[in-house]
């Protein structure tokens, strides 16, 4: 950081300044800057130096690369003589000859220090020039001195080792060795440095943790999330003026001091920020020196827990595996009918996997996006609900022959064949976080997502109450008896079954095949429950979906506690209990608004009295994917390049923010009038 005579003037340099008017904090820092950023340390520093067993350094060799290392002694080893100066006792264990930051730690040069206490969380950080040094004494004076918060810093306690290495390895590549050590890593440290006008040198030394894995090895790139912090931007606002970087990782179980010299780049608005969790943006590290000395530190660290902000956070391998989930929801993928089955007069199941690799991991409700080429090659979509549970270790659909997809699979597809598949998606899941009995109420094919999360929680065995509500008109048009009445055997009566006919047989028994006759309404449901605080699930056609939602409502029952999947283009009309936050959102454009398709190259004007941005894309010639044509599937999906939307009737479930359902989706008014739509189709 710059050298200022006064807290008048700002404390921050240049690099600093523009990422933190980058994020819009830059007047708050301004303020808080002066009032944090002292040029002297305050009794509370000093006595905390003055008890460590190590301090980090940062400093720069005669080439002018930032190394970063790890200082040692006995407790004490660190004096401050007063509030501006900090002194080594190097007598009893000297500088290492091998360590590559030694060269820069001279009479003269500039200083960055970081008192970090692992067994506590406690560190604070210091910038200044070295006005002595010698064989048995470190004389630093001080320029900058601040305190830092816990943050990411994983507890540990360390011991003492009688012995320290004398070896140094040095290459200008990654190794096996030093890539697993740096994959593995919780915790490095960085230095960096800026040099301002008038000569000066400024160097900084900062901390870096995270779960294990968090630190990404690609050949001779490292790829590092930063987190949430102080937004001082110390490190990154000097590697944005000056890429060159210094970073020390010790393997705290060995000693092993891995010391690495490269250029950083920052990287503020790359794809991989939104799917690693907890970053905020990223930076990279090309190396170019690496110097590993093993044992070159006698002191050992046993791990005891990672710090609550580090297990907030991700790792690269759940970042990858979630680019590839992605990757694959964007993918039609080739499943095989593994077995068929007829669960009723018009329902029919098919067991799927796919050709390669493991089935994909979904909840309890969710539904699966179909494809197919009909005899006449027009090439169709739908999704269906899964029918299995998750424990059941296959995916299962099961499909009302009604429309002409589903008419082809049950006339067309046999054991053997090929469906084109994308992964499950879907918000209308089982929420397992609660101990409320469950009331499961569907009409007609509407059972088949709520049979799913029959068969999980029965496999969870929570010893929770259950109430499954199905209604159809006939009981050969009822699916899944057989399964059914398994499932009462092994929930161990704590599931009641409850079923509706509107028209049934002459031949079905009230009591043994039914137990009430009529439409499914909520005059049977109060009849059959005992209103209690329960977690209900719907799903049917939309009319009887909307009838027995407000039904509820009328009764008390919380908006929170009512989950809910209506077939159609329909969705469900809520009434909010005030205690959640209202869906906000632009209003709808009131003028006309050219909307852009950037991968097609085309253009249209979407008109107030027009329809959703799907219909304006079709009527270009496009021929974008989608199902349900009311937001509930997800299938329409499309990234929004820029502009605003607005949903007259807004999905359950609300894409990222760089996406938007053009299915219901209309173009938004924007603040200053009409702004164009430009979308990734």
């Amino acid at each position: 950081m710059q050298q200022l005579p006064s807290h008048r003037h700002s404390p921050w340099h240049a690099g600093e300044k523009q990422l933190q008017e980058k994020v819009g904090v830059g007047e708050r820092m301004e303020v808080l800057g002066q009032k944090v950023i002292r040029d002297y340390m305050p009794d509370q520093h000093r006595e905390f130096y003055q008890q460590l067993p190590f301090m980090i350094a940062g400093a720069v060799d005669g080439t002018g690369q930032p190394w970063a290392t790890l200082i040692e002694g006995e407790e004490g080893f660190v004096t401050s003589p007063d509030a501006h100066h900090l002194s080594f006792d190097l007598a009893a264990m000297a500088l290492d000859p091998l360590d590559p930051a030694t060269p820069g730690l001279d009479s003269g040069e500039a200083i960055g220090l970081l008192g970090i206490e692992l067994h506590s969380r406690r560190r604070n950080r210091i910038n200044g020039h070295i006005h002595q040094a010698s064989a048995q004494r470190l004389d630093i004076t001080v320029e900058h001195s601040f305190g830092n918060c816990p943050q990411y810093i994983q507890l540990r306690h360390y011991r003492r080792v009688p012995e320290r290495g004398v070896e140094r390895l040095e290459a200008t590549e990654l190794d096996a060795r030093t890539a697993e050590m740096i994959r593995s890593a919780d915790t490095f440290f960085v230095a960096s440095y800026v040099e301002h006008d008038d000569g000066r040198r400024s160097v900084d030394v900062s901390h870096r943790g995270g779960r294990s894995g968090f630190v990404r090895v690609e050949g001779n790139r490292l790829t590092i999330p930063d987190y949430a912090g102080n937004l001082f931007f110390n490190t990154l606002g000097n590697l944005s003026v000056n890429p060159r970087a210094g970073l020390l990782f010790v393997d705290f179980t060995t000693g092993d001091v891995l010391q690495l010299g490269g250029r950083a780049e920052i990287l503020l608005d790359s794809p991989l920020i939104n799917v690693f969790e907890g970053a905020e943006r990223l930076w990279t590290l090309d190396v170019e020196q690496v110097v590993l000395r093993p044992a070159a530190t006698s002191l050992r660290w046993a791990f005891e827990e990672y710090a609550p902000t580090s297990l907030m956070t991700g790792t690269w391998a759940e970042s990858d595996a979630r680019l590839r989930e992605r990757e694959q929801r964007n993918q039609w993928q080739r499943w095989r009918v593994l077995s068929l089955q007829q669960e009723s007069s018009d329902i029919r199941s098919f067991v799927l996997a796919p050709e390669q690799g493991a089935a994909p991991f979904f909840a309890a409700g969710q539904h699966l996006p179909i494809r197919i080429t009909t005899a006449t090659g027009d090439t169709l979509l739908r999704t269906y609900s899964l029918s299995s549970a998750p424990s059941d270790g296959q995916l299962r659909i099961s499909v009302k022959a009604q429309g002409l997809v589903s008419r082809h699979l049950h006339e067309q597809v046999q054991v053997g064949d090929v469906l084109e598949v994308r992964p499950p998606l879907g918000s209308f899941t089982l929420n397992r976080d609660t101990n409320r009995p469950l009331v499961l109420i569907g009409a007609g094919v509407g059972i088949t997502p709520l049979l799913s999360m029959l068969r999980e929680q029965v496999a969870l065995g929570q010893g929770k109450r259950i109430h499954f509500f199905q209604s159809a008109r006939t009981l050969g048009d009822l699916p899944f008896q057989t399964e059914l009445h398994e499932l009462v055997q092994r929930a161990g009566g704590l599931l009641t079954i409850h079923r509706a006919l509107s028209a049934p047989e002459t031949d079905a028994v009230l009591g043994r095949d039914y137990e009430q006759q009529g439409r499914l309404d909520l005059a049977q449901i109060k009849a059959a429950l005992s209103f209690d605080d329960y977690d209900f699930y719907l799903c049917g056609p939309a009319a009887f979906t909307q009838a027995i939602y407000d039904g509820l409502r009328d009764l008390n029952v919380a908006d929170a506690r009512i989950h809910a999947e209506a077939f159609g283009p329909s969705t469900l009309t809520r009434r909010t209990d005030g205690q959640t936050d209202a869906f906000v959102q632009p209003p709808a454009a009131t003028e006309p608004v050219p909307v852009y398709f950037t991968t097609s190259a085309k253009e249209a004007r979407w008109l107030p009295e027009g329809g959703s941005l799907l219909e304006l894309a079709e009527s270009r010639g496009l021929t974008p994917e989608f199902s349900c044509r009311g937001g509930s599937c997800g299938t329409c999906k499309t990234r929004l390049v820029s502009g605003q939307v607005h949903y007259p009737n807004p999905p359950a479930e609300l894409p990222e923010g760089d996406s938007v359902l053009i299915c219901c989706a209309v173009p938004a008014q924007g603040e200053d009038g009409v702004q164009p739509l430009v979308l990734d189709l």
